[in-house]
């Protein structure tokens, strides 16, 4: 006779609830988008919604749907788990394969192993391979012909800024700098440490980005939280949910921005010299909310997390309440829809694409996994006037769902890559994509 093991018996109980639940959106993904959009009232269920659309990959000779007036194509295939980019002045692309370190405690109790069973579906289950790879287009054709491993035995890097010979890696545990020469294909040296950044064996969002201030004195840190709204402990999240800035030449820190539950991509708005971010906002309260953003990051201000969500929205799951916090929290500049997961974000440097992209950002959108029907998988452009969003979201690049709701990919890290192009990471299809202005027929 055949019988469960008591772990797959529970999955499946708990699968079958989930399906049961029967909590879908009740609102349009454009009405959760812009500078004021609609935020019912809370749907929390008891299970969450779970709606992951399975990793699949492309097909041969599969690729994304490119907005008119664009095309893409392949600029590197056969990577692992690409997540990050960057461009060094040479015009050598650097990409950060990598993904979740181990974190034994934020895995624990069965909500725990399902949600890691369900994130497996997804494609981010894989190991991280730890590394950062070069990729070189010496003949600018848009795709790279050679690439090499150009840093190794890292911990989970992700973000990376380069000035003057500094080169930054930001792991999920600490801000490294190592010497960096130009036209350098691998580097060899030691590190030295610039900080310790909040890890652990409790390490819910574990991407650590790193941007440098114009003049490269200061370094800028992204933070997630250690848990959805403080589940954990508020406790735990000391030092997290916010932006760091951190002082180069010495290591000291301070917190430049909080409340901000996982902000991941940063750019400077080319206009005001303004420092913007993309956040992941909060899960488990219905598939209209709460709907991620980008905004601009002010000095000393506080976003809400975990208290209240866009602005003065109080969560009252979190326990205790901070009523005096949650009364200076300030509402985010603009929506990008609900469990959208935007991570990427770059601005467009005006020479690159043809219109409609040519002032504003480009948003890497890595898809839903609590929202039913799914939101996300795709890329897209918010056109900006005089340092501020100036109208919806146009998409430019989709198609990383199939026809069965599969995910073909799914992209995250996004950057101009100084020949004519904007590049793609996408995690799940294991390439970097890289869209140009379409050609003349």
């Amino acid at each position: 006779m055949f019988t469960l093991r008591p772990q797959l018996a529970v999955l499946l109980v708990l699968m079958a609830g989930l399906a049961a639940c029967g909590e879908t959106a009740r609102l349009q993904i454009a009405e959760g988008t812009g500078p004021q959009p609609k935020l019912p009232e809370p749907n929390k269920t008891l299970m969450p919604t779970v709606n992951i659309a399975p990793a699949v990959g492309w097909a041969k000779g599969a690729k994304p749907v490119a907005a008119p007036g664009t095309q893409v194509a392949a600029f590197a295939e056969d990577l692992d788990h690409p997540r990050w980019l960057y461009v060094l002045p040479n015009g050598d692309v650097l990409v950060a394969e990598t993904n979740s370190p181990a974190k034994p405690d934020d895995s624990k109790g069965i909500r725990g192993w399902v949600m890691n069973k369900v994130m497996g579906r997804a494609g981010a289950g894989v190991a991280s391979a730890n590394r950062i790879t070069l990729l070189r287009d010496k003949d600018h054709d848009g795709v790279a012909e050679t690439r090499t491993v150009f840093l190794q035995n890292l911990n989970s890097p992700f973000g990376m800024a380069l000035v003057g010979n500094d080169f930054y890696v930001a792991d999920t545990d600490q801000l490294l700098r190592f010497h960096y020469e130009n036209g350098q294909t691998s580097i060899t040296g030691k590190p030295s440490k610039v900080t310790d950044l909040p890890a652990g064996t409790l390490n819910h969002h574990w991407t650590k980005n790193v941007i440098a201030s114009k003049d490269g004195k200061k370094l800028y840190v992204t933070v997630g939280s250690n848990s959805n709204v403080g589940e954990n402990g508020l406790d735990k999240e000391e030092g997290r949910a916010a932006i760091w800035e951190v002082d180069a030449a010495t290591g000291a820190h301070r917190i430049f921005a909080s409340g901000l539950r996982n902000p991941n991509g940063m750019d400077w708005e080319p206009q005001t010299g303004k420092l913007w971010t993309a956040v992941n906002e909060r899960d488990e309260i219905g598939s209209d909310l709460v709907p991620d953003y980008i905004t601009s990051v002010k000095d000393g201000a506080f976003y809400g997390w975990p208290f209240s969500y866009y602005g003065q929205h109080v969560d009252v799951r979190v326990s205790p309440q901070n009523p005096a916090l949650v009364a200076k929290a300030i509402a985010p500049d603009y929506a990008v829809g609900p469990h959208t997961a935007s991570l990427g974000l770059t601005f467009s440097d005006g020479k690159t694409l043809p219109a409609p992209f040519t002032q504003g950002v480009f948003i890497g959108q890595h898809g839903s996994w609590n929202r039913k029907p799914h939101s996300g998988y795709k890329v897209i452009f918010v056109p900006f006037a005089n340092g501020k969003p100036s109208g919806a979201p146009v998409d430019l690049l989709t198609g990383f769902l199939n026809a069965d709701d599969k995910a073909q990919g799914r992209p995250v890290g996004v950057i101009n890559d100084q020949h004519g192009g904007v590049l793609v990471a996408d995690d799940v299809g294991n390439k970097i994509w890289r869209v140009t202005a379409a050609k003349a027929q």
